[in-house]
């Protein structure tokens, strides 16, 4: 047994027959009886107090807790009792990540876990109060997409407990509980004509913008950091090295995201406009710190700068440029519409004209085909009549005594790897 229990109403003396027997303490009858002792693994020892007639539930707590001990599996009762707000803070300390990626999951536990169950300690959380949480998520006004991040981001946090042997299991993972479900959602790709109208609503100075993000499938922050030298002419390819993003609203230069660097076919059309472009704007020499606000200097000659010569912050630009773009161009401002609506349609180009989809999961720069494939899978030319073609060849044309002949697979058209979207100017 990894302990004893202890009798605190009662204690055992020598009688005068010399014979031990038990008598009444200056306890008897008040505060909790049983006390469950054990030593830990640490070498400390602990207990825990139980109420008269409990005696039995104190000698299975303690026969549970011997097999834990045994199976490596002994949580300290003690640590549970450390409050969410504390562990998200030392938790929160250990991260290991981007930069950006940090600010935005410390902001989502400060902002939409720490005021709801900060003060609660671990050990007392339950999957009812995880699902009353995100009662209050969803009627706070938060968009499906955004509470599913934050209830990923303390599912994570509470299997770091779990791991660090604070609480046994995570009540985020509980059968009981569900992720917050997102809004079906179709994309509607813009049309030729609406790129071209919100092209020809932009400054000259960023009009090639739009051909990179529509004719290339680059991303706002990418543009953005964008250099003469990760252009190729030659082999007519565009190199995506890196990005510029806003940490705590200062710029740095960094990996796109994902961590991850790509070659995008650079279509004649978007070559054309660029090489217009840095005719007529000479490329501007930036430096900013690279991935964090603090790390080393980094610098390249960007493409597109402010009037004054640096590089251009995303809030500033949306406000100033893209917002009155999409009003002059007819196109109503809101979340879809953003300039991540010029990638929508690259994708809706390319498939199109036949481009595979984990060719286009590589030059959209995805970390995964499947989810290009969720993402545009309406998209794609339907296939319907290949199959109905397939069997009707096979069982109305001449076939072999045994049957139909094995079904070949449908012969498709190669498309060049340097075929993009339709020319923008």
């Amino acid at each position: 047994m990894a302990g004893h229990i202890q009798d605190r109403w009662f204690k055992t003396e020598t009688g005068p027959d010399g014979k031990p027997r038990r008598v009444k303490t200056d306890r008897y009858g008040s505060g909790l009886r049983y006390r469950a002792r054990y030593i830990a693994p640490d070498g400390t020892e602990r207990s825990k107090s139980f109420a008269d007639r409990q005696k039995r539930q104190a000698d299975q707590w303690l026969a549970q807790l011997e097999a834990d001990m045994t199976r490596g599996q002994y949580i300290d009762p003690s640590i549970g009792r450390t409050t969410v707000g504390q562990f998200a803070e030392k938790w929160l300390a250990s991260l290991s990540m981007d930069p950006q990626s940090y600010v935005s999951t410390e902001q989502r536990i400060r902002l939409h876990v720490v005021p709801h169950l900060g003060s609660r300690s671990l050990s007392s959380l339950r999957p009812s109060d995880i699902r009353d949480w995100l009662v209050k998520l969803a009627t706070g006004g938060l968009a499906p997409a955004s509470q599913r991040v934050i209830f990923a981001n303390l599912g994570t946090m509470l299997t770091a407990a779990v791991e660090d042997r604070i609480i046994p299991s995570n009540p985020c993972r509980s059968a009981s509980v569900r992720a917050p479900k997102l809004a079906p959602q179709r994309l509607t790709p813009w049309t030729r004509e609406q790129v071209l109208a919100v092209r020809a609503a932009f400054p000259s100075r960023f009009r090639p913008m739009v051909d990179l993000a529509a004719g290339c499938g680059l991303r706002q922050g990418e543009v953005f950091g964008l250099a003469a030298s990760d252009l190729d002419f030659a082999d007519g390819v565009v190199h995506v090295v890196r990005q510029v993003r806003l940490i705590r609203n200062r710029p740095v230069f960094s990996l796109p995201k994902g961590g991850r660097t790509r070659s995008v076919p650079l279509p004649d059309s978007v070559a054309a406009a660029l090489r217009a472009h840095l005719s007529a704007y000479p490329p501007v020499t930036v430096t900013l710190p690279w991935r964090g606000v603090d790390g080393p200097p980094v610098t390249a000659d960007l493409l597109f700068v402010n009037a004054k010569g640096q590089n251009l912050n995303r809030n500033r630009f949306n406000i100033e440029t893209w917002r009155p773009a999409l009003k002059s161009a007819g196109v109503i401002a809101g979340r879809e519409n953003g300039m991540h609506a010029l990638r929508h349609f690259y994708a809706s180009v390319l498939l199109h004209f036949g481009e595979n989809i984990k060719a286009l999961s590589v030059y959209l720069g995805h970390h995964d085909p499947g989810f290009t494939l969720r993402t545009y899978t309406h998209l794609m030319p339907s296939s319907e009549n290949r199959p109905k073609a397939a069997i009707d060849l096979a069982l109305s044309g001449p076939s072999p005594a045994d049957g139909p002949s094995t079904a070949q697979p449908p012969v498709q058209e190669e498309t060049s790897p340097g075929q993009g979207p339709t020319e923008l100017s």
